[in-house]
């Protein structure tokens, strides 16, 4: 089986984009104890870029998701594989995704964030597609809102391929 890259964000128009989200982010949460919770791995690159653009003391944690699909459960089951190592209770949490777009993993890691007793609680995703929604989760921040695609690059991978691309592709079966 082939495939082709197809253009759907270049590398300009995302480091613009996370330039707004750095200095909105930093307004929002100017004087409060910000914890940044990178979802591994796909948000990495999200997480760094945005990280350099925020202008308040924060601090960052990463946490890791695995979304195990069965025959008899098309949803899947969803496992914590790596959890964070500080305390988020009483501290206000931003959860940086790369992608929202099922939204049952984020439902899953909302829920399991709650009952750390966060401050306060918000998303912030890079791509936002909400043609694919099983779940209602809330997206407070955004990057870009895609149509129903199967994005690669800048994070985003397929079995682990395209994560080191600069732009943001749809990935084309042929």
């Amino acid at each position: 089986m082939t495939y082709r890259l197809e253009p759907v964000l270049k590398r300009e128009e995302i480091e613009g984009r996370i330039i707004e989200l750095g200095k909105k982010l930093s307004a929002d949460y100017e004087g409060k104890e910000l914890v940044l919770v990178c979802v591994l791995r796909g948000s990495a690159y999200f997480t760094v870029d945005l990280s350099r653009q925020l202008t308040i003391p924060f601090a960052l944690d990463f946490i890791a998701i695995s979304n195990y699909s069965h025959d008899t459960d098309p949803l899947g089951i969803v496992k914590i594989t790596k959890d964070l190592d500080t305390s988020i209770s009483g501290k206000e949490v931003l959860i940086v995704e790369d992608i929202v777009d099922t939204g049952l993993t984020l439902n899953y890691l909302l829920r399991n964030i709650k009952t750390r007793h966060p401050a306060g609680l918000r998303v912030c995703t890079l791509l936002n597609v909400p043609s694919r929604r099983i779940v209602d989760v809330p997206v407070d921040y955004q990057g870009f809102e895609l149509p129903n695609v199967f994005a690669v690059g800048y994070g985003l991978d397929y079995h682990e391929k395209y994560r080191n691309l600069l732009d943001i592709y749809s990935l084309i079966e042929e």
